[in-house]
């Protein structure tokens, strides 16, 4: 017999249907069968979701999950678990794996590991370049050919501009995107934070925004020249906004994220050494985060990733010029962007959704995420209360704790998570 589960009184907020109202939804087997009219069925599991809202499962363009090769930090499952229990049904999951996924087999590996876990949908990420060295080609159309829809060498820059010209023309053939994470190396070489007045008061190295925005101008300019879709990585600075902002309005194929940390935080919010603040691009001014905020708002930034960075509490607790950057994100940052941009009036709740599972479903190509709410539609959907206060501490689902909320207050807790049809998240609490 098929199961029935019935979401009733949610505030139905789908942007890709342009829904925003109270109404009720039917779930049967692994499907939308109705909304609204027709939803009443004998035996069906009832849901009181009076005051929560529901949505498409959140989608994240920009996760470490670890495995293989670093275990210790986090696997394929726990990665999975921290993504159900922070509303997310999708995850793209980055390529410096040891080994790196810069080949079929190990993206295949990666998507069994998933499917045994069954949580949530993780999509590999490709490496650009063999070993994410930066020079030879990786395997490209064959990850293509695979189902790879985004290639990265993630946290290491393209130093090449040949080599990054040479990728977003070959992707061009198989219409996937690439994605850069912006940084002139030697510009940042040594950094610990962001490069101004709070770096020279706590006596560290810093980087300035020009690292990033150097990057951002040259790979705009390669994206104009090859035509290839670009996308641009947790973006921390102003002046990577206005590059993009102008990029955008003369037609470029580019997209951009960004992340709650960098939305939430400054530079100003390392002065207690606290190496959970210590991520990479750095966190820069309020300037900078208030011009993040903005761009978020008129969608110039198309998405929010987390960025979700798993490190072990040994390397973490190391001096600060010795732990390695990183904070993990996947079960904060729905109620971090409801905290910082919704309940300030920055942005709608409608944006919000947007730019957490419509518009990242449709860069990763994840047909069955993102909505719209509709019959016939797989259920991938999230119920959460964007009053609940609570206090983000430790355990997490993730298998590390490194948060840069750790110790904060914020308002927004996911309650239920729906993947195709089942409740892995159910009243907040993974349910395998």
């Amino acid at each position: 017999m098929t199961e029935h589960t019935l979401f009733r009184g949610a505030r139905v907020v789908d942007p890709a249907s342009g829904r925003d109202g109270t109404i009720d939804v039917l779930i049967e087997g692994g499907t939308v069968a109705a909304v609204g009219g027709g939803t009443e069925r004998r035996g069906a599991t009832v849901l009181d979701c009076r005051g929560l809202v529901l949505a498409p499962g959140l989608v994240d363009l920009h996760a470490h999950l670890r495995q293989p090769g670093r275990e210790d930090k986090e696997t394929v499952e726990t990665g999975s678990r921290a993504a159900a229990v922070g509303g997310y049904t999708a995850v793209a999951a980055m390529a410096n794996t040891d080994p790196v996924a810069d080949n079929a087999a190990v993206i295949e590996e990666v998507r069994s590991l998933a499917a045994r876990a069954g949580l949530c949908d993780v999509f590999p990420v490709g490496a650009i370049t063999k070993g994410l060295g930066g020079e030879e080609m990786a395997e490209v159309g064959e990850m293509a050919q695979a189902g790879v829809r985004v290639f990265s060498d993630d946290g290491r820059c393209i130093p090449s501009a040949r080599v990054l010209r040479n990728a977003l023309r070959y992707a061009r053939a198989f219409d996937v995107v690439i994605a850069e994470h912006c940084e002139d190396a030697s510009l940042s070489e040594g950094a610990q934070m962001h490069e101004g007045l709070h770096s020279s008061t706590l006596g560290l190295a810093g980087a300035p925004a020009e690292a990033e925005e150097v990057a951002v101008f040259r790979d705009l300019a390669l994206a104009r020249l090859t035509g290839g879709r670009l996308h641009l990585c947790h973006l921390s600075a102003a002046g990577s906004v206005e590059l993009v902002r102008l990029a955008k309005a003369s037609g470029l194929r580019v997209t951009a994220e960004v992340t709650p940390h960098h939305l939430a935080f400054s530079d100003e919010d390392l002065v207690t050494y606290d190496t959970n603040f210590k991520v990479n691009p750095p966190l820069r001014t309020v300037e900078d985060r208030d011009a993040l905020r903005a761009a978020v708002a008129d969608g110039t930034i198309d998405a929010i990733a987390t960025d979700h960075a798993p490190h072990a509490v040994e390397e973490k607790e190391a001096e600060f010029d010795q732990s390695p950057p990183g904070t993990i994100g996947l079960e904060t940052a729905l109620a971090a962007v409801l905290t910082n941009l919704v309940e300030p009036g920055l942005i709608s709740l409608s944006r919000t959704i947007e730019a957490m599972s419509a518009t990242p479903a449709t860069i990763l190509g994840a047909a069955e995420h993102g909505g719209p709410i509709e019959p016939g539609r797989p259920a991938n959907l999230v119920a959460f209360d964007p009053a609940a206060d609570w206090l983000v501490q430790a355990p997490f689902a993730s298998r590390s704790r490194n948060s840069a909320f750790l110790g904060k207050r914020l308002r927004g807790k996911v309650i239920h998570t729906m993947y195709r049809g089942q409740l892995v998240v159910a009243d907040g609490k993974a349910q395998r």
